[in-house]
């Protein structure tokens, strides 16, 4: 079976995280059977998963999957007129009027409405058609499908490369390729508070002509793990590139509703494109990706996103849709798309009480990221870039000479004996900057800022004690 394996899954880096969740879930098991620690418990903030990190998820949404699993509800008068109104809606497009039973393909077709007509609203006019719109069991998994009918292995030089941001989400990294694509990385500016440089495309482009034949360009924004949101005219600039060049554009906007910088909006590259009108507007092809699980919904475990599709030849959407046919979302899932999509409105029951939960989610969020920047930049031999939006800290780490010597004596890579460290020594357990690719010769940690603010404090509180001893030591 070994000797079976596909080359491309071959070549997937297998991830630092893996030793570090097995050694967290042993000292989890020390910590409950009484081996004493200088902590009493862990703290996990290794994810961008806002409910594992204490944040109670919103509470219209759930009132609405509990009446759609469970419909009696429907006749509770102790749910909002509304919550119960909006059940019945979405189980009358239901088989059997049951989330039990299979849904249309590629989705509960209210769901992509109220989808389109989200995009609608949030890109202030420009129009969004449902057919455009595929639901998926999360935006990952739609944008392996998009790589799979973008990308063509073979011969070295004739693979198909996507140029991928580093920083970068490493799932997608993976997902290109499993595909037998190759991934071609383009540096972020770490001085210039995580920007896309549009000399940095330039020249990654004409490196990769060497190696591959580019294809598409994937472009996160907000960025994970970066924190950095685009500014219209640098979206501007990467739609001219991918036009001048003739590359399919992979946009990962699922961070879109939490933008922290009062400076900053988000605008989406569906609504930029359309705005500058053609040439651009009507031949730059685009898929743009979101999901239930990030942002303020923070619905991971529900599993579902969808992808919309910009200026697709109608043969090749063909194609996508037939790909897209073999697994639709958990029916769950597409509840909350739903909800994200279209929640409560002025004059509804459960308007007040939603917009104040979002609200004092956002603030939690903006305050954490506050105090994130500033106790980090106060600590010794580390260096935090302002987290803009998204749901990560990732702050540069300076390490010492002594310390990456031992690391490599251990056959670490540096900033991965740094997090193994900090979770033997202070119980918390973050992930490695070498997890999401980083500029050679610098190393980085990532943490979720997505957490309840003792959680965030009781971090920080480890983290500055942990970092002035480890840089006594190595130093």
């Amino acid at each position: 079976m070994a000797k079976e394996i596909s080359p491309s899954v071959r070549c997937i880096k297998p991830l630092q995280y893996t030793a570090l969740a097995v050694r967290a879930k042993q000292i989890t098991q020390e910590l409950a059977q009484g081996v004493q620690k200088p902590y009493s418990e862990l703290i996990q903030l290794i994810w961008g998963d806002p409910q594992n990190a204490g944040i109670q998820p919103l509470t219209f949404v759930r009132q609405v999957l509990a009446a759609c699993l469970y419909p009696q509800l429907l006749n509770n008068d102790g749910l909002p007129a509304d919550v119960r109104q909006r059940a019945q809606g979405l189980l009358e497009e239901c088989k059997g009027g049951s989330l039990g039973s299979y849904t249309d393909l590629p989705g509960i077709p209210q769901v992509a409405r109220q989808i389109s007509e989200f995009i609608t609203r949030r890109d202030e006019g420009v129009p969004s058609d449902p057919r455009n719109i595929l639901i998926s069991p999360g935006s990952q998994w739609a944008l392996q499908n998009i790589l799979s009918l973008l990308v063509h292995g073979g011969e070295r030089a004739g693979r198909s490369g996507v140029l991928t941001p580093v920083p970068g989400h490493c799932t997608s990294i993976m997902s290109l390729v499993s595909v037998g694509g190759v991934s071609v990385p383009y540096q972020l500016s770490e001085e210039q508070g995580w920007q896309l440089r549009l000399e940095e495309l330039n020249r990654a482009l004409d490196a990769a002509k060497q190696v591959c034949r580019p294809v598409a360009l994937y472009i996160i924004n907000p960025g994970n793990p970066s924190g950095h949101v685009q500014s219209r005219e640098s979206i501007q600039d990467v739609i001219r590139f991918a036009s001048e060049n003739r590359l399919f554009l992979l946009a990962d906007e699922v961070y879109q509703d939490t933008i922290y910088t009062e400076s900053k909006r988000f605008l989406s590259y569906k609504r930029v494109l359309a705005e500058m009108g053609p040439p651009f507007s009507d031949t730059v092809e685009l898929a743009s990706f979101h999901s239930a699980s990030k942002g303020l919904l923070g619905e991971c475990g529900f599993r579902a996103g969808y992808v919309e599709l910009v200026n697709i030849d109608p043969a090749v959407k063909k194609h996508i849709y037939t790909i897209f046919s073999k697994d639709n979302a958990p029916t769950p899932g597409q509840i909350a798309l739903s909800v994200m999509a279209s929640p409560p409105v002025t004059g509804e029951a459960s308007y007040d009480f939603y917009r104040e939960e979002t609200q004092q989610l956002h603030s939690l969020i903006k305050e954490n990221v506050r105090r994130v920047h500033e106790v980090l930049n106060s600590l010794p031999g580390v260096c935090s870039q302002p987290v803009e939006g998204g749901a990560f800290a990732f702050p540069r780490l300076y390490l010492p000479p002594k310390a990456i010597d031992k690391a490599k004596e251990l056959g670490l890579e540096p900033d991965t004996f740094y997090c193994l460290r900090l979770l033997e020594t202070a119980g918390v357990f973050v992930s490695p900057g070498c997890e999401y690719e980083q500029k050679d010769g610098t190393y980085h940690i990532r943490f979720c800022i997505m957490a309840k603010r003792d959680t965030v404090e009781d971090l920080l509180t480890r983290l500055a004690t942990f970092q002035t001893q480890f840089m006594n030591k190595f130093s």
